[in-house]
């Protein structure tokens, strides 16, 4: 059957046909829908020391050799409030454009994958009692029908074997899109602006918040300060990508 698949999809690619995403070549298979194997495979975890609270890369690969709880500028000078987060791939190449068609262009197809590529580089996991994805505000999730977040934490929750909480954690405020804003603003615009529902059921838990790119991490640093204030007793934090 899955031979009898990939023959059906190529018939299909001559008849209608579709070009990688990425590169542009002409795809004869997708198993990775919208881009060709040689640019899915380009997509490399990120590697090398980082802060232990954030995961911001260092420039030196000796960074943390004789100081191994050496926290960046940013964690130095305003702790957050998570307990630390990873972020598995840089939001760059084949897996930016990728995320770019998942979330604004609701190409769906694409959370298996993705979701897939989450779960490669973040095997390490700590022990949590919960997953929640970075919520939407409700006008924002009828106008996009769907939650990327969402989608990559339960793709997660199914590989970790870890329960998936999606409603407990709300956007009270329908925010300016953070990309728009500069640093301060960011601040600004998301303070006070999550909460959350049912405080007794992440009451002394320990929760991995899922989202799906980090840039400065006010977003999920603002989740953190909800869950945390309902007592959750850690708050981990995996994104998909970080900018550079």
């Amino acid at each position: 059957m899955p031979a009898l698949a990939t023959l059906m999809r190529r018939a299909l690619h001559v008849v209608l046909p579709v070009d990688c995403s990425s590169c542009g070549v002409s795809l004869d298979e997708d198993p990775v829908p919208f881009f060709c194997r040689p640019c899915w495979g380009s997509i490399q975890p990120l590697r090398g020391p980082a802060c232990p609270r954030c995961g911001r890369p260092f420039a030196s690969t000796t960074a943390l050799t004789y100081s191994p709880d050496h926290l960046c500028t940013a964690c130095r000078l305003r702790r957050p409030a998570f307990t630390r987060a990873w972020s598995c791939y840089p939001y760059e190449g084949p897996l930016q454009d990728a995320i770019r068609m998942f979330k604004y262009h609701s190409k769906v197809a694409l959370a298996e994958a993705l979701g897939e590529l989450m779960w490669s580089a973040f095997r390490d996991s700590p022990d949590v009692d919960m997953l929640l994805p970075v919520p939407l505000h409700a006008s924002r999730l009828r106008e996009r029908e769907f939650n990327q977040s969402l989608l990559l934490a339960d793709r997660l929750s199914r590989r970790l074997g870890v329960p998936l909480s999606y409603g407990n954690l709300v956007r009270l405020r329908d925010t300016q899109p953070q990309t728009e804003l500069t640093r301060s603003a960011r601040l600004k615009n998301l303070r006070r602006a999550f909460s959350v529902l049912h405080p007794e059921e992440v009451d002394g838990k320990r929760l991995l918040l899922v989202d799906d790119v980090f840039t400065t991490g006010t977003t999920v640093n603002e989740c953190a300060k909800a869950l945390r204030k309902a007592g959750a007793a850690d708050v981990f934090v995996c994104t998909l990508a970080r900018t550079m």
